[in-house]
């Protein structure tokens, strides 16, 4: 089918919010047939990655997204919380994880532990098929990305990679700082970041303190830290009018005005759902937070339009009691048995 007769329904990060997703699908008219969401008119989805983590129903959400994959009614790529669970579970040479097994870390998998700890043979099996997932997709017109597509770090990996898939070589040296393999992975599934000061933290929303804060990279000539600033939580007044140094001007990617259209998720936006220049969009919305699951509905329009997203807002009843929540996944592991 051609795009205009198809539809790409582009979804951003599910985090666990396993009913929601479901909710957000069928309000895009897709219904569960043959074991998988599938749309009348053939339309597909796109997910921007991040589908573990955080929220009360990981396994569903991951169950619901591989089975549309295997049917052909979606596509994926790779987010930085699915590259952070192969690299946890990932030895190097000297037998170490890739992705260090320290309290912070450790909070933030542990959800995804806990809904698969009964499961250990599926999450084997995910964690297979999060190998197997794109970095980053081209389809038609337009990018998707989980966070940023820098023209420096993709036109040589793809170029190199045209699938842009990760073989095993790449991913082990992906957990080399500095290396290309590094830049790569850091750049699509994190984006772009500027550390604090020497001795500076900031606790954000999620309740994590960092020594640093996520930058946008569609500023043209920025000349503060205000003006790349793009995450919920503020800085102060004299860091978000700090000057930027040249060594972190030249550290920041830009992608222009005239490239094609680009999805992405990763940011924690709040509020409605709105477009940030006619060929960029994001659509993390904080679901896990009680935000809004986003989708935008590309029908190949030249420009992107904010009247063409669509949203589910998370409901409290996404989040039961733990006891209620442990009940549902017992009884659902029963009638498997």
């Amino acid at each position: 089918m051609s795009l205009r007769m198809r539809g790409y329904d582009l979804i951003g990060d599910v985090h666990g919010c396993g009913n929601t997703l479901r909710h957000l699908l069928q309000l895009m008219g897709y219904r569960h047939q043959g074991g998988a969401w599938r749309h009348p008119q053939g339309r597909q989805v796109i997910f921007v990655g991040d589908i573990v983590d955080r929220g009360p129903r990981i396994r569903q959400a991951l169950h619901d997204v591989h089975a549309m994959l295997e049917a052909g009614t979606a596509l994926m790529v790779l987010g930085n919380h699915e590259y952070n669970a192969l690299a946890y579970f990932t030895r190097d040479a000297e037998g170490q994880p890739l992705r260090p097994h320290n309290p912070r870390h450790q909070r933030v998998i542990q959800e995804t532990l806990d809904q698969f700890a009964a499961y250990p043979q599926e999450w084997q099996a995910f964690l297979q098929w999060f190998h197997s997932l794109p970095l980053a997709l081209e389809v038609e017109d337009f990018r998707v990305v989980h966070a940023c597509w820098d023209r420096e770090v993709m036109d040589p990996f793809l170029a190199k990679y045209p699938d842009a898939c990760m073989t095993p070589e790449f991913f082990l040296d992906s957990a080399r700082p500095g290396s290309f393999e590094f830049k790569v992975v850091d750049r699509c599934t994190r984006g772009t970041w500027l550390r604090l000061p020497e001795g500076v933290t900031q606790k954000s929303g999620d309740g994590f303190v960092r020594d640093r804060f996520r930058t946008s990279y569609w500023v043209d000539q920025p000349r503060t830290w205000g003006d790349v600033l793009f995450q919920p939580d503020r800085l102060s007044p004299e860091l978000e009018s700090r000057r930027l140094s040249e060594e972190e001007r030249h550290y920041l990617s830009y992608y222009a005005p005239d490239e094609k259209k680009l999805f992405f998720g990763h940011y924690w936006c709040q509020g409605f759902p709105s477009i940030i220049r006619p060929n960029l969009a994001c659509l993390d919305y904080s679901a896990v937070k009680y935000g809004r699951l986003v989708a935008y509905r590309y029908d190949g329009e030249a420009s992107l339009d904010a009247g063409k997203f669509v949203w589910v807002e998370v409901q409290r009843d996404e989040f039961p009691p733990m006891d209620e929540l442990r009940a549902e996944m017992t009884a659902e592991k029963n009638q498997k048995i």
